[in-house]
């Protein structure tokens, strides 16, 4: 019952500015991953910054459930549920027992 979400991994594609420096694209040059079957949870909660413009932060954590390895990198981002999310550090894939991955963790961050 727990891993019945489905996501979008989005991987930013890479374009030029007008000086010849490569930047990411978010935009049309950025690939789409679609994922079933995860389990994205809160965690460590909301902070909002109230001195500038009011921002919220909140935490998510996602999950998958064991045996499934998924395309997930640490620059990429995570669409759902009309929010997008940002990869914060490595991605953790726990080694299961006789080889392969057992899971796969991934620490989130949602700005709005």
């Amino acid at each position: 019952m727990l891993y019945l979400q489905s996501i979008v991994i989005v991987r930013p594609g890479t374009t030029g500015d007008e000086y010849g420096n490569e930047q990411e694209d978010w935009g049309d040059g950025a690939t789409r991953i679609p994922v079933s079957g995860v389990n994205v949870q809160p965690a460590g909660g909301s902070t909002e910054d109230t001195d500038d413009k009011q921002v919220t932060v909140t935490g998510w954590r996602l999950y998958t459930p064991r045996g499934m390895d998924i395309d997930l990198r640490e620059t990429d981002r995570i669409e759902a549920w009309g929010t997008t999310m940002q990869v914060i550090g490595k991605v953790a894939r726990w080694p299961a027992p006789g080889g392969g991955v057992h899971h796969v963790e991934a620490d989130l961050r949602e700005v709005a």
